[in-house]
């Protein structure tokens, strides 16, 4: 199916390309994200009509992602969790523990989807630099402090 990208897609293209991806996906996820549309003569006639509105609204997310980003990048995150006298967690940090974290902290617009643990979830006592990712352009990396309660 081609579909006509109304937004920035991570490994499938900008604003306003025509691309041609699979059924499923635009079904599924592209078109119900209106993240794109049907790439047909009156969708792209309607799309050039509004491009500059769809521009000017992608720069405002890319500054507003920018300005969390900046504030972002010099906060911290420090969590307690069960340990081991080995430094062993007991269970694990998980990106919805770090997200929860992240909004008691003030970092209301953070969701878990938003952040990648490259490694998986954190199974022991350390200090762990992680990945938040507010816009496709603007990915921070966020200092995880995971302190073991040794009870």
């Amino acid at each position: 199916m081609q579909v006509i990208l109304l937004e920035k897609v991570v490994n499938l293209g900008d604003l306003g390309d025509v691309v041609r991806v699979r059924n499923g996906y635009a079904r599924n996820f592209l078109l119900p994200r209106k993240m794109a549309r049907r790439a047909t003569d009156s969708a792209i006639q309607e799309f050039e009509a509004r491009r500059a509105e769809l521009e000017k609204a992608q720069a405002d997310r890319l500054a507003a992602a920018q300005a969390v980003g900046a504030k972002l990048a010099e906060h911290s995150v420090k969590l307690v969790q069960k340990a081991g006298v080995d430094g062993r967690l007991f269970g694990s940090v998980t990106n919805m523990d770090i997200a929860a974290a992240l909004v008691a902290s003030g970092f209301t617009d953070i969701v878990r989807s938003q952040i990648r643990l490259a490694d998986g979830p954190l199974k022991a006592i350390g200090e762990y630099t992680v990945a938040v990712v507010l816009h496709p352009d603007v990915i921070v990396d966020l200092a995880v402090i995971v302190e073991g309660d040794i009870d």
